[in-house]
């Protein structure tokens, strides 16, 4: 406090200290005070809303780091001194002061990392006001909520830099932007802009440095950008930027960053791109640019970082690629691209990111790249690669994951391949006799054992199933009367419903004990009840799975029939997957589908009988309170005889997901769930139902999906996934293809597809 009895002062500098609590207010009122720093500390409370006043010699103003709240006072305009004000990094709320617009020597001008707002109004808009300070040079106000337009008078603006990053601004760029001559940096990255780049841009004579990444401007890429010739970094990041890459790329002699990845660029790179001898950084990812690499690549010189990856390139690497000897950053991964990996690659010395993945690349991996002593990641997986892994150099840290999914290489078996021994030693007969003795000893002990194990299951099901039982009861050792389950749901009341089927409505209920369940009543009107009625008890009544909704008893009579089971809290996979209020992870999304595949393969395979469900779809797999996946409605299920096909000729399971003999003849089989399996997983996966209005004719989701595995596989893939699971999902949604060839015989079974699964998640977790 006594700090404010200096009446003398000039210079307070008391930042980068661990200050807290509020600002004595007599120090505002310092009239000789010129340089006030409380900066990167941990200062609070609100600014005095005369605090200008007294303050008339003040020229720099610095209290970015600390925490203070409120709204910046209009008196602070007041200090008509300021050169420089720096309140960024707070938490100050409210509408920015157009009061701001009379600090006439103003300069530079700091509000970022609050909670500002703008006025919307062009004509009180904060940023009109500015326009009568003539000094001002440096503008940041990045990190606000604004939620506004540009206004045209920013044209009128003298600034140098002007940041105004991820605070939603929205609309389109002004075409008054190109007044703003003096310009050197420009940065509106991270908003909601849209429409194309104005052509008056080009009157930014003196501007070095661009930043429109993250935003969603449209249209080809503005010719008018290339007659910046002072431009020196252009970052134009997922954009909705179309067409071409244009020609006059190649006059931008001082370009040394360009960023244009995550667009929907489709042409070549012209040959002139490859005379920017002194460019750094080129990122062209994620767009559908095509054609070959050039010979004429090494004329990039100075290149640190060059990522090519997600596009359509084709043919062989260049071997001139290896005179790059300054680039520290190449990914070509995800293209087309054939031939060997090029042995000069050893002489890149710098290198210490290569990525190689997704591509056609044939040939062995060359032991010269043993010399590049900086790489630290290395991805050569998904290829058609063979022969030996080299082991030095780098080599020694790298793991499977570099190398999977190759024709024929081998090394290291830590690396999950087979060893290369040229020389394996011929074993003696001897030793083959014993090995063949040993395999057939453990062939027929696993044999009494399986059929001790089926003799004791025999024998359980003849005790426990007489063959008189009646099927209503589901093996359950009490029923339920009509009366309790009216009481239970409100009287079957509409609040209760959880929703309607083919055969009836669910609804929620508690019982007399406190136990929540799900009460599914059938529709007795429909003539196909009956048999799904007895359907369901016949397919549940000995079913016992963690990923099966358990039925726990029914109530049957002439006119009421209804089963009673399991609730699940979490509701349906399809409700998860399709609103607005939900979102699921990758990992739940693969987890939810091992839990479906483990409930098939048990419903297949480890039952007395095989039961198949004939209508898997997201609706009828629902989820509990850990979200675990249960399989429901087995409504129109089949049980079959030694588990053989047969012949069904009213097909009532949904269309979409029904397997083509299914469809066609109405034979049932396991191999059909394992089609409607494959295609549900597609679904998770793309957030695509298969009757989409997208597919028509002969266009569905199982041949848009294998059209575009060869292709970047996030452009199918939901949007709420992101991208850092690429590899999982083309494993995928290759292993949903096989489940859905077109012939039962050729597909996979269950237990195949859980196995699979279970080795995807594991690698990612």
């Amino acid at each position: 406090m006594e700090i404010g009895h200096l009446n003398q002062l000039q210079i307070l500098e008391l930042g980068n200290n661990s200050l807290n609590g509020v600002i004595p207010l007599n120090l505002f009122n310092i009239s000789t005070l010129e340089y006030l720093t409380l900066q990167l500390n941990s200062l609070s409370g609100i600014l005095p809303s005369n605090m200008g006043l007294g303050l008339p010699n003040l020229q720099e103003l610095h209290m970015y780091g600390n925490r203070f709240v409120g709204n910046i006072p209009n008196s602070i305009s007041n200090a008509s001194n300021l050169i420089k004000l720096d309140l960024s990094e707070n938490e100050f709320s409210g509408i920015i002061p157009t009061s701001l617009g009379d600090l006439s020597f103003i300069q530079n001008l700091y509000l970022a990392s609050n909670n500002l707002t703008m006025d919307d109004s062009p004509e009180f808009n904060f940023l009109t006001s500015l326009t009568s300070c003539r000094y001002l040079e440096y503008l940041d106000i990045s990190d606000n909520s604004l939620l506004s337009k540009l206004p045209k008078s920013i044209g009128n603006l003298s600034l140098e830099n002007f940041v105004a990053t991820s605070c939603g601004i929205n609309g389109n760029i002004p075409l008054e932007i190109g007044n703003m001559s003096n310009l050197i940096r420009l940065s509106l990255n991270s908003n909601d802009l849209n429409g194309p780049v104005p052509i008056t841009i080009k009157g930014l004579h003196k501007l070095q440095s661009l930043d429109l990444d993250d935003n969603g401007l449209q249209g080809s890429l503005a010719h008018e950008l290339c007659e910046i010739r002072s431009l020196s970094e252009l970052y134009l990041i997922s954009n909705k930027f179309f067409g071409v890459l244009p020609t006059c790329l190649g006059n931008m002699t001082s370009l040394r960053k360009f960023h244009i990845g995550s667009n929907n660029l489709n042409s070549k790179i012209p040959s002139s791109f490859w005379n920017l001898k002194d460019i750094l950084e080129v990122d062209l990812s994620s767009n559908a640019l095509i054609g070959n690499l050039p010979f004429e690549i090494n004329n990039l010189r100075a290149l640190v970082l060059l990522d090519l990856s997600k596009n359509q390139f084709s043919n062989n690497i260049p071997p001139t690629i290896s005179l790059l000897e300054t680039l520290e950053t190449l990914s070509l991964a995800y293209n087309k691209l054939k031939g060997p990996i090029p042995t000069s690659l050893g002489e890149m010395v710098s290198l210490n990111f290569l990525d190689l993945s997704q591509n056609l690349i044939t040939g062995v991996i060359p032991k010269s790249l043993e010399s590049l002593s900086y790489l630290n990641y290395l991805n050569l997986s998904y290829n058609r690669l063979e022969g030996e892994i080299p082991n030095g150099g780098p080599f020694k840290s790298f793991t499977a994951q570099s190398f999977i999914h190759n024709k024929a290489l081998c090394g290291n078996p830590l690396l999950q391949v087979p060893p290369c021994d040229k020389h394996v030693r011929k074993m003696s007969m001897r030793k083959k006799l014993l090995i063949i003795c040993n395999s057939s000893i453990i062939a027929v002990l696993g044999i009494l054992v399986v059929v001790c194990m089926i003799l004791r299951m025999h024998k359980r099901n003849k005790i426990g199933n007489p063959i008189e039982k009646d099927l209503s009861t589901l093996g359950a050792p009490s029923r339920i009367s009509y009366y309790e389950l009216v009481q239970a749901t409100n009287g079957f009341s509409e609040s209760n419903l959880l929703g309607k089927g083919g055969f009836g409505s669910v609804y929620q209920g508690m019982l007399s004990s406190g136990k929540m369940v799900a009460v599914k009543v059938l529709d007795l009107t429909l003539e196909a009840t009956l048999r799904s009625f007895d359907a369901e008890c016949n397919a549940m009544r000995n079913l016992r799975h963690r990923n099966l909704v358990e039925v726990i008893t029914s109530c049957s009579n002439d006119d009421f029939k209804s089963l009673v089971m399991e609730f699940m809290p979490n509701g349906s996979v399809e409700e998860w997957l399709y609103s607005n209020n939900y979102c699921l992870s990758f990992l739940q999304r693969l987890n939810i589908m091992i839990d479906v595949a483990s409930a098939l393969e048990y419903l297949h395979y480890g039952s007395s009988i095989p039961v198949v469900h004939c209508d898997l779809k997201p609706s009828n797999v629902l989820l509990d309170e850990n979200m675990v996946a249960h399989v429901s409605d087995f409504g129109i299920s089949k049980l079959l005889d030694e588990g053989h096909s047969k012949t069904h000729t009213e097909t009532l399971a949904t269309l979409g997901y029904v397997a083509p003999e299914y469809g066609s003849k109405g034979v049932i089989s396991v191999k059909g769930d394992v089609y409607s399996y494959g295609i549900m997983l597609m679904e998770i996966f793309t957030a695509k139902k298969p009757t989409n209005e997208m597919f028509a004719e002969e266009l569905t989701l199982k041949t848009w999906i294998s059209e575009s595995m060869d292709r970047p596989i996030m452009e199918i893939v939901d949007f709420n996934l992101v991208s850092q699971h690429e590899k999982e999902i083309h494993e995928i949604l290759a292993l949903a293809l096989r489940c859905c060839e077109d012939s039962p015989e050729a597909r996979i079974n269950m237990t195949h597809v859980t196995t699979s699964l279970i080795k995807i998640k594991n690698v990612c977790v």
